[in-house]
């Protein structure tokens, strides 16, 4: 058991060495050598662990989606109580915009791994769409609620909704790293948009 928790833990060690290159060099910068001394080991270790770059790719992706996903339910957790759709729904937007060093972080990272699926298709192509559709589909789910309850118009459809705001919040978050807005105007324009939506029909 403990030569397993050693194994994970240089996994892991490895991984976050690749998402802080990405996060401040960009993945293109993430070669297996770079990564092996941002972590402080050896190439060949790199190379047990790791056979293949997008196997350390994908691992480091995961990893990513991992911290983001418990991000949301720290949030989510200290929202509304008992927690409510748009509580919910205002918790995973709100956390996704980049307002603080961990969520500014998490959105540079992953701005570097669609960099390089834009870059070559079909590297990530199929791993890096699961979080997003596992995001929307969860936020359709909280609208979905909201709508039963009558809160949300009844003839609004929930997926095209959840994309529409979730892309929206992927705009803002763009805006905000580029630094053509706060994250507190980012954040007041997303209250904006939930204002409207959550109007009582």
């Amino acid at each position: 058991m403990r030569a397993q928790v050693d194994h994970e833990e240089r996994r892991r060690q490895i991984a976050e060495a690749l998402l802080r290159i990405a996060d401040t060099q960009g993945l293109q910068s993430a070669s297996m050598r770079a990564v092996a001394a941002e972590a402080g080991v050896s190439l060949r270790l790199v190379q047990y662990y790791f056979e293949t770059k997008q196997g350390l790719l994908l691992d480091a992706l995961a990893r990513l989606g991992a911290q983001l996903q418990a991000r949301m339910e720290k949030w989510i957790s200290a929202a509304d109580s008992p927690p409510t759709p748009r509580g919910i729904a205002t918790a995973v937007l709100s956390c996704i915009l980049p307002t603080d060093p961990e969520s500014r972080r998490i959105t540079r990272t992953y701005a570097a791994y669609y960099t390089l699926v834009l870059n070559d298709p079909s590297t990530l192509e199929k791993h890096g769409t699961r979080q997003p559709e596992l995001l929307e589909g969860f936020l359709a789910k909280q609208l979905r609620a909201a709508q039963q309850a009558g809160e949300i118009d009844s003839g609004k459809d929930p997926e095209i909704t959840a994309a529409g705001l979730l892309a929206m919040v992927n705009g803002l978050g763009s805006s905000v790293l580029g630094g053509q807005r706060t994250g507190d105007v980012a954040l007041t324009i997303l209250t904006c948009h939930l204002d409207e939506l959550f109007r009582a029909p």
